[in-house]
This record gives structure tokens, C-alpha cells and sequence, in this order.
């Protein structure tokens, strides 16, 4: 690379950084508004029959027939977006998340712990149906509510090793949520993240191979079933401590994918990758906890390959590989760009803890971040989801003065409101729609549904973001 080119470089990376520093600080949020509000979303996302404690109230009983043509209680769980579809992948990965989000903040979390446990629990009682018959897991409901809703599981001779152990990941994260308040409760997830890993491990293959006409292309698992079967194991060892599942991680790391990225090689997968479908990056900053106080050998991998993922983010390092938009908001490949805002930024977060407690910082070759610069850059995100961009809109329906009021969503919108210029009759407290296109524009269109449909794996991460800023704010 010429000089000319590293100046260039070097000045756009100092101009994103001064948009984003502006952004973060040009008003002050709310954090614990936005936290309450975010964790509402998720019960207008419940399926199945509502509680009396229901407060979205205009989210009726619905599916509650979900697997009674087949002798199999399915009620219950949460659609994953605007549809009336229950995928369980995307569903587990939202759980592990919150789960996630309330083991590391939940303290900061005072009035709203309550309801992110109840959002838990919602979750984790379904997938303890969806996993009662030993080698079947339940994985998919369709859509359509005036049909039989035939749902569509994986099994010994199907299997489907993603899903499988996505969701023992979220019962064994939810198992340490509830340890202290719910022995027997915790107890009963653990027994069954274990059941379902040692399932989804034995019979290992895709569900892309066996459901691939229903799931795809919708939750096509891309990036191979391998990450899901370490982050699986990551859990269970932090659930359990047992070195089996320790040795599992180590073992099979290597059969992740490994290169070089613009001169800076890498092993362990697809590092940089966080989300519903990629575990890779959020594998190395779980694990990077449990190895910083004693760095080894067989540990320095995934410290090294976190540091790598933050230095894929930073504006001003040399090896950046997302993209910003003018405003300052990240951007990668792919639908629903918001999702990478609010599982990147709770990467961000957490790994900045992280790095405290081990008195460390990143280096990004002559690049120096400190904790505090993780942060800074997780809440430029956070800020401009709630606000603080160039259209003075909020992302989140329900929050500020300006935001989305034609979300694609069926139950926010009606049958007959879809293709209205109205705004939607049922307001969506808390959802998060897809968010603006990389030019910082957003049409607020029902049928642009990549930029205007909410989904629980944007929210369930920001869950932990807003709790973290909220504590910091007060």
C-alpha cells in the first residue's frame, strides 16, 4: 500500500470516528426507557396462551393448538419477526443472548430483571417442550394459522446439529440465570442442554440437508454447524465447569476454518462472524474470560482471535473490515443491518469488562485500544439506534419523538393495514426494525422489510447493551 494510500486511509478512519464521537454526544438518552422498553418487545412476540401479567395487550392468544395433530404440547415460544413463523434457531440464538445479556448486567437491570427473566423463561419452557421426545428436536412452525400447523423436527436420521445445539447454548445459559433463583427450575435446564447436546453432537449434520425446503431461505444455516456444536459446549463448560466439555472446545476449534485477512492471519473460524447463524466471534470473547487469568498455550487462540474481531471494527485500524455509513453506524453484509449493530456492540461491552478485569487493552498493529474505546464505539451504535443520527429518528418504535410507524409486522399492522399508508393501529413498544441503509436513509415502508422489520436477535443483544449504559449513566 502506497503512503498516499495509508494517508487516505488513516483521514477516513479519523472522519468516522469524529461522526460517530459527535453522534454518541450530541443528546443524552434514556438508556433505562430504551432498556424497558426493548425488553416489552419480546411479549409481543410471544405465541401461545398469554399470561394475566400480559402489558402488551393488544397481542391476543394465538397457535394454540402448536403440535396437537402429533400428540406434542408446542405452545408457546416467540415468532421471530413480523410473521406468525416459529424458527428455532433464530429463537435459541435470541434466548443465549438475553440469557447472556442478564448473567453479565442483570444487576444493572433493578425493575426491568423481573421481565427479562420472564422473556427467558417464555423461551426456555418452549424449548423444554420442543425437546421432550429423547432423538427428536422440534425446529420450525409454519406460518399459516388457518392450515394445519404441521411442525418439522430433526432427528437421528435427519439431523440438524445447528439448531440442536443452539438451543442447548440457551438452556444452559438460562440454567445459570436461574440458579439462584430457581434451583430446581435450573437444574431441570441444565439436564436438558446436556440431553441436547450429546444429541446434537452423536448425530451430527445440517438441518440446511434435511428441512432445507422449509428453513431456507429464511435461517439457511451458512456458515456450517461446527460453530454451534464449540459455542454449545462453551456454555455448558461455563454452566458446569465439567473438563469434558473444556477439552470439546479445544478439540474441535480446529476444524473451524482458519486464513489471513489483510496480512493478519487467523485461526478458529470465521472470527469476525456474530450472530443468529455465526457463533465464531462471540465463541472467543465467551472463552476469552475463562482463559484471560491464566493465559496458556492452548488458550492464547481465542484472546488472540477476539482482539483480531475488535480490531475488525475500529475506524482506526489498519486491518477495519466493516463498513460505517456517513451518520457513523456500522455496517456488513446482509438483511437487517441492525442486527450487527446490537450483537457487535454487545461484544463490544462485554469484552471491554473483560479487558478490565485482566488490566489489558487490544492491539491493532501501531493501534492502541484501551476498554474505554470499546465502549466509546459500542455507544455511538446504541446512540445512534436511539436517535442520535442524521435523520433524528429512533430505531426503536415507541422511544423519542421520531421513529418507525409502518414496521412490517403482522400482528402491528393487521391484514388489512398492510398495504395502507396508515400507521400502524398496534404500536410495537420496543421493536427494533432493520434500521437505514448505509447512506443513513430509511423510507418507513411496511414492504421494505429488510430495513423495516423488527426481529427478537436485533433486540435480545441490545438488551444487555442498554442495561450496561444504563448503569453507566446513573
Amino acid at each position: 500500500m502506497s503512503a498516499l494510500h495509508k494517508m487516505v486511509g488513516l483521514v477516513g478512519a479519523i472522519m468516522v470516528a469524529m461522526v460517530m464521537t459527535v453522534a454518541s454526544s450530541s443528546s443524552a438518552h434514556d438508556y433505562g426507557d430504551a432498556l424497558t422498553k426493548s425488553i416489552l418487545f419480546f411479549e409481543g412476540q410471544r405465541s401461545g396462551k398469554l399470561p394475566s401479567s400480559q402489558r402488551m395487550t393488544w397481542r391476543k392468544d394465538s397457535a394454540l393448538r402448536d403440535g396437537f395433530e402429533i400428540g406434542v404440547d408446542l405452545v408457546g415460544g416467540y415468532y421471530d419477526a413480523g410473521d406468525n413463523v416459529k424458527f428455532n434457531f433464530p429463537m435459541a440464538f435470541s434466548t443465549t443472548m438475553l440469557a447472556w445479556s442478564v448473567l453479565e448486567f442483570g444487576k444493572d437491570m433493578s425493575s426491568d430483571l423481573p421481565h427479562a427473566l420472564d422473556a427467558i423463561r417464555w423461551a426456555t419452557d418452549y424449548f423444554l417442550k420442543a425437546t421432550s421426545i429423547p432423538g427428536f428436536v422440534f425446529v420450525q412452525r409454519p406460518e399459516d394459522m388457518d392450515t394445519p400447523r404441521t411442525p418439522f423436527a430433526v432427528s437421528k436420521q435427519f439431523p440438524g446439529s445447528e439448531v440442536s445445539a443452539e438451543i442447548a447454548a440457551a438452556l444452559a445459559a438460562s440454567s445459570m440465570v436461574f440458579r439462584q433463583i430457581d434451583r430446581g427450575y435450573s437444574a431441570r435446564l441444565l439436564k436438558r442442554a446436556k440431553m441436547v447436546f450429546d444429541f446434537a453432537d452423536k448425530y451430527q449434520g445440517s438441518y440446511n440437508d434435511s428441512l432445507g425446503q422449509w428453513v431456507c431461505p429464511f435461517y439457511c444455516d451458512f456458515s456450517g454447524y461446527e460453530d454451534e456444536l464449540i459455542w454449545g459446549a462453551a456454555w455448558l463448560f461455563k454452566a458446569t465447569k465439567q473438563s469434558n466439555y473444556w477439552n470439546y472446545v479445544l478439540q474441535n476449534m480446529p476444524k473451524l476454518d482458519s486464513g489471513n485477512t489483510n496480512g493478519v492471519s487467523w485461526v478458529g473460524g470465521r472470527f469476525a462472524e456474530f450472530g443468529w447463524d455465526s457463533k465464531h466471534a462471540g465463541i472467543n470473547v465467551l472463552v476469552s474470560q475463562l482463559s484471560m487469568s491464566t493465559i496458556s498455550a492452548e488458550s492464547l487462540p481465542f484472546i488472540s482471535n477476539a482482539d483480531r474481531f475488535i480490531c475488525t471494527l475500529l475506524p482506526e485500524s489498519p486491518t477495519l473490515s466493516v463498513s460505517y455509513s456517513p451518520g457513523g453506524l456500522l455496517f456488513k453484509p446482509g438483511g437487517s443491518n441492525l442486527q450487527h449493530a446490537t450483537t457487535l456492540s454487545f461484544l463490544l461491552v462485554v469484552y471491554a469488562r473483560y479487558l478490565n478485569q485482566a488490566k489489558r487493552a487490544v492491539r491493532c498493529g501501531d493501534v492502541v485500544a484501551s476498554p474505554a474505546r470499546l465502549v466509546q464505539l459500542a455507544k455511538g451504535q446504541a446512540d445512534y439506534i436511539l436517535g442520535s443520527n442524521p435523520l433524528s429518528m429512533s430505531y426503536m418504535v415507541g422511544y423519542g419523538e421520531k421513529f418507525p410507524q409502518n414496521i412490517h409486522h403482522r400482528g402491528s399492522s393487521l391484514p388489512w393495514y398492510l398495504c395502507s399508508e396508515n400507521p400502524n393501529p398496534n404500536l410495537l413498544i420496543g421493536a427494533i426494525v432493520g434500521g437505514p441503509d448505509i447512506k443513513d436513509a430509511y423510507a418507513d415502508s411496511r414492504e421494505d422489510f429488510v430495513h423495516s422489520e423488527p426481529t427478537t436477535y436485533i433486540n435480545a443483544p441490545f438488551v444487555g447493551v442498554l442495561a450496561y449504559f444504563k448503569s453507566q449513566s446513573s
